[in-house]
Order: C-alpha cells, then structure tokens, then sequence
C-alpha cells in the first residue's frame, strides 16, 4: 500500500479542485446558484479521483500497481481541456488552407455586462451572430478589397486575466475569399484583412440593432441591479451610451504557415477562465493566482493577485457556459453545410492537392506523449516496463452531496 510523505505533500501543487473541496461547502450554504454550477463543482472536485471509477495498473515487469481515475469531461475542468484541445487541433488539420490567417478579436464594451451574465444565452448567441454577419458582409463588399466568400473559426471568451468578465470573440480568418461562382481565388492584403475602424463601427451597429430587435421582442430579462434598463427610457439611455462608445476590434498580423495556424489555435479553443498551473496557494480563506497585465510596452507583466475564496469562486463560476451552448463556431467557408466543397474548391484554385487531408487517428498515449513529452504506459518505478490494466475499478452507484443545494433557474 502507498502512502503520501510529506516530501509529496510539499510537492502537491494547489488545484481548482482543492479550492471546491475546501471552501465550496461554505459556498454552496451562502450562495444559491443554478443546478449546472452545482454540477461544474462536483464534477471538478470528482475529476480523476474514485468517485468517477477507473481501473488499476500494473507493470509487466516490476509489478508496481497504480490506479487510473476517469476525468469528469465537464468542458469547465481545467484538468480535461488539454487532451479536448489536441484533438480538436488534430481534427482542423483537415480544413487548413495553405495561405496565411489573420486573428481578430472582437470585444463588447463593459456597459453590457450585466446584462449579458443574466441573459447568457440570449446575448452571447448575438455576438456570435452580429461579428460573423460583419466580417462575411465585409468579405463580399469588393470596396474592402476581396468581393468574396470567406472562412470564420470563431471562439467566445468571457472572462480576463483576473476573472473577471470581459466578453470576447477570438476569430482566425484565412487571408483571402473564394471568388464568385468559385471562379478564383482572391488574396487578401498581406498587412490587414479589413480597415479596421470601419469594422468595428460595423459591428457596434450591427450588434445595437440585434439588441433593439430584442428589447421590442421582449426576449431580454432586467432582474436585480439591470432593472434600470428595462424600461423605454433606461433601455434607450443604454443604447445612446453604447452609440457613444468607440468598441474595440483588435487585429493581429497574419500567420503565415498553415503549420503556425495549429499551434496559434491551440492557445485559444479549449481554454477555461484559470488553468491550475496559475494557482498559488489558498490559506486563511484566500486564494493566490498569478496574472499577465499589460505594461506601456505592450509586454506583459507577470503580477500576483489575492482574492478571498468566496470571491474567487464567484468569478469562477461567472463563466460558466448555458447548457448546451456552442462557444466554437465555424461560417461562410468553413461552416459544417458546404465546408468540404468549399475547400476542394479553395485548394484547387491554390494550386493545393484537391484531395482534402484526413485527420491522423491517435490513441490518449500519442497524445498525452505530444503533450507532455512522456510515456503514460512506462512504469514510473522501474523506467522498462508497460503499465497494463489488470482490473476496472467500478463507480460508486450512488454520490450524495452532503447538504440539499439552494438552486434557482438561470440562464
């Protein structure tokens, strides 16, 4: 039997899991929240522990035995992503097209969060419906250049490096259009995609218009501190505020490798609001993250933030996700309907083999191996023997949370 030392105790780094375990009882008691918090936090805490069931290993050669716990797949879990992301990585491989791609991020102006986190559903759906109608009727206007069809990977962000909430949309756009009647293929500037102060003045319009559409529908809901917004005159001051406003539309340089673009997406895709490599410590009811901020020249500066645990697991759950909820999505060139001819097309005007490259099929060891640069079926005791599964360990039938959870319906 195998017992923790202290040595491995000093080892054990904090984790997004041990914050719930810890504080989350206290949190849960104080804070009513929607049945789907409480499952993120039970799934998190249950990731790769017993609860969720497994199977023992043993090596061929030593005999060493360990036990390998299921991981929760709850699209919140920091532990999860990694694995999720280099799939999702290899399954784009496909869809590359070989010209550069440029990286614009779209950002709604602060003013509307607190009705965006009371209409989650509504309002990030908007987003992606108001940046994606920009961007293709930008590509099919031959005064901006390309007169074309273009292709959209876009991914929605909602938080900062503090946790906070800053709502975002991550697009990569290929450099270039497909012509009309496919004819050819047109190539978009090598320094900019659009002029950029045009497309955010687009997108503040187009958004506005979509929010309006709203309000008269009666689809938006103003409860607790937005209720000042909910009637004609509070809702048409906001609207003025937001005319008034300069919104912020960034734009990257193009990548200009194909093989750039994998690497550059899976920065991006899979992310959640704190991976567990920027957790300190939490003691005295406080937990400590490290953050990036921004200096004058643009390099980030790595800083240390404390927030007590009530407060950090408040913003934590603040990005929490609507059930069933697509935060990646795909248009004009790469949208799922048309997305294979499309790109036959593209490669063939490319002068690219028309013959659509298929994703190469890997186990969890090959990607686990690309991931972490080690072998999870070499015996971590003896370095030459295979880990080999001997028995499963099955999951408890049963799991009871240890008090009746206050839950209220949200969105």
């Amino acid at each position: 039997m195998c017992t923790r030392t202290r040595d491995d105790d000093k080892r054990h780094r904090p984790e997004l899991a041990d914050i719930f375990r810890r504080y989350g009882e206290d949190y849960r008691r104080n804070h009513p929240m929607p049945a789907s918090h409480h499952k993120i936090m039970h799934d998190i805490m249950a990731c790769r522990t017993a609860q969720l069931g497994g199977h023992l290993e043993q090596c061929d050669s030593c005999g060493f035995e360990r036990p390998a716990y299921n991981s929760c797949r709850n699209r919140h879990c920091p532990k999860c992503q990694a694995l999720a992301n280099a799939e999702w990585v290899e399954a784009r491989r496909a869809d590359l097209l070989p010209v550069g791609y440029f990286h614009d991020v779209f950002t709604l102006p602060h003013e509307l969060n607190p009705i965006i986190l009371t209409n989650k559903m509504l309002m990030y759906s908007m987003l992606f419906k108001a940046v994606s109608g920009t961007l293709l009727e930008f590509g099919k206007d031959p005064k901006h250049r390309l007169g074309g069809k273009i292709g959209i990977i876009a991914v929605l962000h909602t938080w900062d490096q503090t946790l906070g909430d800053h709502i975002h949309l991550h697009c990569l756009i290929p450099a270039g259009a497909l012509g009309p009647d496919a004819s050819k293929w047109i190539h978009a500037s090598p320094k900019f995609l659009f002029p950029i102060k045009a497309l955010s003045r687009a997108f503040r319009a187009t958004l506005i218009r979509h929010l309006k559409k709203a309000f008269k529908k009666g689809e938006i809901i103003f409860p607790g501190n937005t209720v000042r917004f909910g009637t004609k005159r509070g809702f048409s001051r906001l609207i003025d505020a937001l005319w008034k406003k300069d919104w912020v539309v960034y734009s990257k340089k193009p990548l200009p490798r194909p093989e750039d673009v994998l690497d550059y997406l899976g920065r991006y895709v899979h992310r959640v609001a704190i991976s567990n490599d920027r957790i300190i410590d939490i003691e005295n009811d406080t937990v400590s993250f490290w953050y990036k901020k921004r200096c004058k020249d643009k390099r980030p500066l790595k800083k240390k933030m404390r927030l007590k645990a009530a407060e950090f697991i408040r913003r934590y759950l603040l990005h929490a996700l609507p059930e069933d909820f697509v935060r990646i999505r795909y248009f004009g060139l790469l949208a799922n309907r048309d997305k294979k001819e499309c790109l036959r097309k593209c490669r063939i005007l490319l002068g690219a083999s028309a013959e659509i490259p298929k994703a190469i099929q890997k186990g969890i060891k090959e990607y686990m191996l690309a991931l972490t640069g080690g072998d999870i079926s070499q015996c971590p005791r003896c370095k030459k023997g295979t880990m080999v599964t001997v028995r499963e360990i099955p999951r408890p039938s049963l799991i009871r949370y240890p008090h009746k959870p206050k839950i209220f319906d949200s969105s």
